[in-house]
């Protein structure tokens, strides 16, 4: 198959009761865990109706401004999965608005993370899909390729195989190699449980802030 034009099958995905399990914890907590590594660069937004998002990953590569290889992606993506399309961060022409969301929708996708933009937002909003993208513009696309379905990719700054959770939320996107899920995914439940006495503390008798002073002066921080 030639590079830039080659589809292969996603057929190893992460086990759906770890996906169920990582909808119910923040993204921060989940990348928290992974010592901050694996959550993608700032500047993603949320454009879709669904505001939290998890799944494995469903990748895809398009050429900036191009979205040929996006519609071959949502005819073939599963329900449950996240699209995770790599479109080289452009900017200049939206690769996916209302019409190809309405059927990703319909298709029972969840998801999409978009190194790229998108278009149509009004009507976005009110969709029962999840959408991260870098910006919008009214500019549409061109359908002419090149592009890769099934491959491991860049997004966000991070690496992304195909099978991989996604997490996704308002604070942005995380991403959880398949064969760690479920070790990050337990983990990332007790930092939750952690976090959530935390808040119970500070609404109480106070949060014990003592460990800050500590950690100053193991850092031999003068007047700590």
């Amino acid at each position: 198959m030639p590079i830039g034009f080659r589809i292969r099958p996603v057929t190893d995905r992460v086990d759906p009761a770890l996906c169920e399990r990582a909808r119910k914890i923040p993204a921060a907590n989940i990348g928290d865990v992974m010592n901050r590594m694996q959550s993608m660069r700032g500047g993603f937004r949320a454009f879709g109706g669904l505001r939290t998002i998890a799944g494995p990953a469903f990748t895809v590569r398009a050429w900036p401004g191009d979205n040929l290889m996006l519609h071959r992606a949502v005819d073939m993506a599963e329900p449950g999965d996240i699209i995770v399309c790599d479109g080289g961060g452009g900017l200049d022409c939206a690769l996916m608005g209302d019409l190809m969301l309405g059927h990703a929708t319909a298709r029972g996708i969840q998801g999409v993370v978009m190194d790229g933009a998108v278009r149509d937002i009004a009507e976005l909003a009110q969709m029962k899909i999840g959408v991260w993208a870098r910006g919008h513009t009214p500019a549409g696309p061109t359908k002419e390729g090149p592009g890769e379905i099934g491959t491991t990719l860049a997004c966000g700054g991070l690496s992304v195989a195909p099978g991989d959770l996604i997490v996704a939320d308002e604070d942005g996107v995380v991403v959880v190699p398949r064969a760690e899920a479920e070790a990050v995914i337990t983990a990332a439940e007790a930092h939750q449980a952690k976090e959530t006495a935390i808040t119970a503390a500070i609404r109480g008798e106070g949060w014990d802030r003592g460990w800050v002073a500590e950690a100053l002066r193991a850092k031999g921080c003068e007047g700590a």
